[in-house]
């Protein structure tokens, strides 16, 4: 009895393993599931004063609620890869997002790569945590062989945004924040293009306010046309932007216009 009971222990536990290891496996298989490899970059820029609006609550965490410190230009939403045709490839890896690896990092990110929200967010498998884990878990980990790392993906970003400053390219055509006037979308097409090259994708909200502006790339960072923007109106907006304070209240996520196409 004794020998058929160890025994029979052994097996079980044996079994046990297969079936942690087989769990693993097809969890690392739906991570890969259907994802080819990228064709282009999408660098995703929001205007603040598109995000700001409708806010009912602050943190310390929302970009929106600095005061006088409140980013004035069009920050930076994410790097994300994209297919030619349609879509694009998520969550290629089970890797998690790890601030230390961005550490000599961290004091730009808030000004130029800021979050609008309070609270976390949802990345791959109903993870939560920072609009930051979100951004690299979700594209950073798609964006191999052209970049591999966390520190790369969030310097090569922040390298293309410094490199393309659309909020100046926008003034330098006359284009500025405003609550009155609109300006036509080809105008704010035509400036983007002439400054950087490629034509760029603008996403709009209600009334035509431009929620954000994407810049497309190669994969050897070299601008390209982006595909055809279809949520705007002939002539849009570039709302200004407010200066909120953080007192106003902590714990929410602020409510935003929905935005007519669907957003990566």
């Amino acid at each position: 009895m004794g020998y058929f009971s160890i025994r029979s222990n052994s097996v079980a536990a044996v079994a046990a393993a297969v079936f942690v290891v087989a769990v693993v496996q097809l969890q690392t298989a739906a991570f890969a599931k259907d994802q080819r490899e990228f064709d282009y970059f999408v660098l995703a820029l929001q205007w603040p004063g598109s995000a700001c609006k409708n806010i009912s609550y602050c943190c310390q965490d929302n970009g929106c609620c600095r005061g006088s410190q409140t980013p004035t230009q069009f920050t930076i939403h994410g790097l994300w890869p994209q297919y030619e045709v349609k879509g694009w490839p998520s969550c290629c890896t089970d890797e998690s997002f790890n601030e230390n690896e961005i550490f000599v990092l961290r004091k730009i990110l808030p000004e130029i790569w800021p979050s609008y929200r309070c609270g976390s967010v949802t990345s791959c498998n109903n993870k939560k945590g920072s609009f930051w884990a979100e951004e690299y878990e979700k594209h950073g980990t798609c964006a191999a062989p052209v970049i591999e790392g966390q520190y790369n993906y969030f310097s090569t970003a922040i390298g293309l945004f410094n490199t393309h400053n659309v909020t100046k390219a926008l003034e330098n055509a006359g284009i500025v924040a405003s609550d009155t006037v609109k300006y036509p979308l080809n105008d704010v097409m035509a400036a983007v293009e002439f400054a950087f090259g490629g034509t760029p994708k603008i996403m709009c909200g209600k009334k035509g306010i431009i929620k954000e502006l994407y810049l497309c790339f190669d994969k050897k960072f070299k601008p390209r046309n982006c595909d055809e923007t279809k949520s705007c109106p002939k002539k849009v907006k570039l709302p200004t932007i407010e200066q909120l304070e953080s007192y106003m209240g902590e714990g929410a996520i602020p409510r935003m216009a929905e935005i007519a196409e669907a957003v990566i």
